[in-house]
């Protein structure tokens, strides 16, 4: 199963209810690895060392810089946005299928916007 880290900007009502629904995903949140405040380079090196996928809602800074990770050759393993208007619902379930139908790797250089449909 692929591993998420969750921003600090995530809503942490979506958090919850992922792991209430599947308690086995791999999930930390930033600010639990002391990283509280860190800029959007050093979150996403901290997520490439570990090589988990940045769930977020700040899709106004942190795409550029997966970007420049990404043509910098950099590992960048993912990042999927999640629009704050949508329904939570629905971002839930796309996680959970993300979190079980994935390998490691599959999202690797990808930048996807939630909800799927």
């Amino acid at each position: 199963m692929i591993k998420f880290a969750a921003d600090e900007n995530l809503n942490n009502n979506l958090l919850r209810g992922m792991l209430r629904r599947n308690p086995e995903i791999d999930m930390v949140r930033i600010q639990d690895v002391g990283l509280s405040g860190a800029d959007d380079p050093t979150i996403l090196e901290w997520c490439a060392e570990q090589d988990r996928i940045l769930l977020t809602s700040d899709v106004s800074t942190i795409t550029k810089f997966a970007y420049q990770r990404i043509a910098a050759g950099q590992a960048m393993p993912g990042v999927l946005e999640i629009g704050r208007s949508g329904a939570l619902a629905t971002a839930i379930e796309d996680l959970l299928l993300i979190a079980v139908c994935s390998e490691p790797g599959d999202w690797e250089g990808r930048i996807h916007y939630l909800p799927l449909r």
